[in-house]
């Protein structure tokens, strides 16, 4: 049975309904389906409780009966997920990248990630969608959703949510607070009302999950670490707050497609250095992020069996080779866009290309002399970039993380071997040294039960705009939305992002807070259980069908006051393909027959 791992941040789980006693889970994870009263169990998790009254009145209207499979916290929720003692799981998935192939490609595919289901159809459209640009694609993913939504009943989408943070205008200058679409927080862009407490204040964020996944960038793609590892690493492009790609921010100070969209180009900067903790602060190790290091963790990010229990390779296993550029006369080819390599990579930059290096102890910009990195494809694949912004494509040391990877991965065991990233080294009074690298704006000095802290990346692009205005992070874990709210109005965080539509009216009327909302890419579902080929919600169409025209979306955002939006499936903020769930009662009733 595939596992499937839901993330929270960037995959953010959203598993709803009342909290039962244990009893009552108990009885609700072991029985049988009995097609004859149209019963239908659905699992989750009491964090909430609105959604799934929702749905348990909508489908019981409709003629099913419900019966509810409620767990306590998500350690419980998997373990009945992977026991199978459910029809319909209710989840969310939020688009990280920007791109529409990362909305379907780990839930859709048969063998992805978090596969959903397998079915060869949807396995082609995919793929097909993979290698078109932007006009092209939409006429394929409409066909996809026809096909998984409505022809086979695989989801059953509920609807968009909108992203909403509440910052303190006191302390923060609201101005300085990104909210993106898809990319995690900006933690060097935010400055305080008053710079004079750069170097002597902490920033103060928050975040529901303490206990952190894995520090190194490939080994984790979760709440846990989601934001915490795109700050800590640098990426060859970024995404701007509306999925734009661009080169602002990143490593590279330009990047380019060159013709045929198989072959990519980036034009490295020689400003950024890694950190490391020294007896509790950030030092300078004066080791230039280069292209060596940017060939070693891609090549690790799309090599499955690169790191014990890879969870992102997935997202990278369309490059077929990463590679420095050394002839300059290969930046005479052309781009996609008709200029030369060399001319779209020298767009806008103080000195012209003169000549390259492998080697990036021989950089210096200033003279001239630059490092270029070119990523090919297997296929045209113009999303690769939005993978190579994800977190998952952060730069690590080549020289660090081989230094401490000593272990063979197929006889690494988790109760011996000490891995870079792993949790462990960061914990405050641990025994284990803190052996991590930075290549972003901050590294994390240490975390307890409670906290996380980080500090400023002193070769951190200096003396430019990226580099960071606020010295010390703190980030909170506040699991409990409503406490989180209240550590926001007490002044004990600065900034919460992810306020529900439910609260939106507190925040709004506090003087000291100023509510930012933009739309999102999360889309919340029911899934259906398709591996228990016991239950006949796996094999009966029909029946799926039945649930998926039960569910009636306007109703759902008008509960939520309009601050919902609808959905078909999770490429829906993403590509308008026209189509949409309309509820069907009658419809219902005929399949149900």
């Amino acid at each position: 049975m595939k596992r499937l791992y839901v993330l929270l941040g960037a995959f953010l789980l959203i598993l709803t309904g009342c909290l039962n006693t244990e009893s009552d889970v108990n009885e609700g994870g072991s029985g049988e389906i009995d097609s004859g009263d149209n019963t239908v169990e659905i699992l989750g998790m009491g964090s909430n409780e609105d959604d799934l009254n929702i749905l348990r009145d909508q489908l019981t209207k409709n003629g099913f009966n419900v019966k509810l499979n409620i767990q306590p916290d998500y350690g419980s929720f998997t373990t009945q997920k992977e026991a199978g003692n459910y029809d319909l799981a209710l989840n969310s998935w939020t688009t990280v990248t920007g791109n529409p192939d990362y909305a379907v490609r780990s839930l859709f595919t048969s063998e992805g990630d978090n596969s959903l289901f397998a079915d060869e159809r949807a396995d082609e459209l995919i793929n097909q969608a993979s290698t078109e640009l932007a006009d092209e694609y939409v006429e394929t993913y409409k066909e996809l959703e026809q096909h998984i939504v409505f022809d086979q009943a695989y989801i059953v989408p509920l609807y968009t949510s909108y992203k909403a943070q509440g910052v303190n205008h006191e302390i923060i200058d609201e101005s300085s607070v990104r909210l993106p679409k898809s990319r995690a927080a900006v933690w060097e862009a935010i400055d305080f009302t008053d710079t004079s407490k750069r170097d002597t204040e902490p920033l103060i964020l928050q975040q529901a999950i303490g206990t952190l996944t894995s520090l190194d960038p490939i080994k984790g793609n979760d709440g846990s670490i989601n934001t915490l590892n795109t700050n800590l690493y640098v990426r060859l492009v970024n995404l701007t707050d509306d999925d734009e790609i661009v080169s602002d921010g990143s490593l590279s100070l330009n990047h380019t497609i060159a013709e045929g969209n198989e072959e990519y180009y980036f034009l490295l900067r020689d400003d950024i250095e890694f950190a490391a903790v020294e007896d509790g602060t950030a030092v300078n190790t004066g080791e230039l992020v280069g292209a060596e290091d940017v060939v070693f963790s891609l090549e690790r990010a799309k090599n499955p069996n690169s790191v014990p229990d890879h969870r992102t390779y997935s997202l990278h296993e369309n490059m077929e080779e990463i590679s420095i550029v050394s002839d300059l006369s290969e930046l005479d080819g052309d781009t996609a866009d008709g200029r030369t390599i060399r001319e779209a990579l020298e767009d806008g930059i103080d000195q012209e290309i003169e000549a390259l290096t492998s080697d990036k102890t021989e950089v210096d910009n200033s003279s001239g002399v630059y490092q270029v990195v070119k990523v090919r494809t297997t296929n045209p694949f113009p999303q690769v970039l939005n993978y190579l912004a994800h977190q998952s494509g952060g730069i690590v040391s080549k020289e660090q993380v081989e230094k401490i990877n000593t272990y063979e991965v197929e006889d690494y065991d988790v109760n011996t071997d000490i891995a870079y990233g792993d949790q462990s080294t960061v914990l405050e009074d641990s025994d284990q040294e803190n052996t991590l690298y930075a290549s972003g704006p901050y590294i994390m000095t240490y975390k307890n039960d409670y906290e996380a802290h980080f500090v400023k990346n002193p070769g951190y692009m200096p003396g430019t705009d990226y580099e960071p205005n606020i010295s010390e992070v703190i980030v909170r874990f506040i699991e409990d939305s409503d406490s989180a709210l209240s550590a926001l109005r007490n002044g004990e965080i600065h900034i919460l992002n992810g306020v529900p539509e439910n609260k939106y009216d507190i925040v709004e009327e506090d003087d000291k807070l100023t509510l930012q909302q933009n739309e999102s890419n999360g889309v919340t579902y029911l899934a259906f259980n398709m591996e228990d080929k016991d239950r006949e919600i796996a094999t009966n169409t029909e029946l799926r069908q039945a649930v998926l025209y039960s569910i009636n979306q306007d109703d759902i955002i008008e509960y939520y006051h309009g601050n919902k939006m609808p959905a078909v499936s999770t490429i829906s903020p993403l590509v308008d393909t026209g189509l949409k769930l309309e509820a069907d009662s009658d419809k219902v009733k005929e399949l149900l027959q």
